[in-house]
């Protein structure tokens, strides 16, 4: 039953009501990806990573910065975007760029 509970609270609108008063992580992440989109005119994609920091959360977006055909040439990027606590975006800045049908090798891929 607690279980139900919880599950409800996580996913209904009050969660911004929290007792501490902070947005929860979801509307964190909402909130960042919209005001992203709306400071660098690109959807985000995918978020790739979504970490807490010590000044509020760092987060991975995924954008299509340049459609190409066949689409697994098409050009994509990661952008590291900082966030306060309080859910408002303070920073952003590109971190990769890289083509679709690529495999990064940094990141464990290869030999």
């Amino acid at each position: 039953m607690s279980n139900t509970s919880r599950t409800h609270s996580r996913n209904s609108p009050e969660n911004s009501d929290r007792a501490d008063g902070r947005p929860s992580p979801m509307e964190v992440l909402r909130h960042a990806r919209a005001q992203f989109t709306e400071l660098t005119g690109l959807a985000a994609e995918s978020v790739s990573s979504f970490e807490p920091t010590e000044d509020g959360w760092t987060l991975e977006i995924e954008v299509l910065e340049l459609a190409r055909v066949p689409d697994t040439m098409s050009l994509l990027a990661s952008y590291q975007v900082d966030v306060s606590t309080d859910g408002e975006l303070t920073g952003y800045r590109r971190v990769r760029r890289y083509e679709r049908g690529r495999a990064d090798p940094r990141r464990g891929g290869g030999s």
